[in-house]
């Protein structure tokens, strides 16, 4: 299905002419909702005027859900012919990074998801460990799990990406910070500094990272995260020349 925004921008942000863009909110394993989602996209594209289709994935793929494997295969897969892909990077993923990296945010990661994304790829979710060495044997065992193209793929996400007058990144901006000069750690993690600004970022921010029950749009951001892995609503931003709406399973 599709709507309008709640609350119209007070400025009238574009992206450029002939470009249909679509931004897709965290996923968390929900590989059925991906699919029935990328499905709208592609009707929706139909109806458009726009050659140049476009999608940003705001990240937050993996985690939650229980087939975040299954995301990633169709994320790796790429796109259908006539669209583009930008994939960016959540703080999942670089939960999962890090955690192959070493053990210091193993048990904040896994409490906090990575459990069924080790079930994905394992085929049994494990419990929670109890020691460091329970721990490092579930790296072990993701490590050799997690096919080399996922891990390249987790590896070159992107941490943001413009189009015209909008602005991507998973969580948000730094606010007094210029776009070209944001932290990383920051657009994939921020949360109540963005979230209660009220200045003018220089672009229209689109973020995942921090659950709301429908799409909400302010004047500097817009905000699509609607907590598809438990309520089922996975939601795309459409924005084509001027006008904002939204899709949504």
């Amino acid at each position: 299905m599709f709507f309008s925004p709640i609350k119209r921008a007070a400025r009238m942000s574009c992206v450029p002419d002939g470009s249909i863009v679509y931004a897709i909110g965290d996923v968390h394993g929900r590989a059925d909702l991906l699919d029935s989602l990328l499905a709208l996209i592609e009707d929706d594209a139909e109806q458009a005027s726009a050659s140049r289709r476009l999608v940003v994935f705001l990240g937050d793929y993996i985690d939650r859900g229980a087939h975040s494997r299954e995301v990633l295969d169709r994320l790796v897969a790429g796109p259908a012919p006539g669209f583009e892909w930008k994939t960016l990077r959540g703080n999942h993923e670089d939960f999962l990074l890090r955690f192959l990296q070493g053990q210091a945010v193993g048990p904040t990661w896994l409490i906090n998801g990575g459990l069924e994304t080790l079930g994905s790829y394992l085929g049994e979710t494990p419990e929670m460990p109890a020691t460091l060495g329970e721990t490092e044997a579930l790296r072990l065992a993701l490590e050799a799990a997690l096919p080399p193209e996922h891990k390249a793929f987790l590896e070159g996400l992107a941490v943001s990406h413009q189009e015209g007058d909008y602005f991507f990144a998973h969580a948000g901006v730094r606010p007094g910070i210029p776009l070209e000069r944001q932290n990383p750690a920051d657009l994939m993690w921020i949360r109540g500094d963005f979230l209660e600004s009220k200045a003018d970022f220089g672009k229209v921010v689109v973020h995942g990272h921090t659950i709301v029950p429908r799409p909400e749009t302010r004047t500097n951001r817009i905000g699509i995260d609607t907590g598809a892995y438990a309520s089922g609503r996975l939601t795309a931003l459409a924005l084509e020349g001027e006008r904002q709406r939204f899709l949504q399973t």
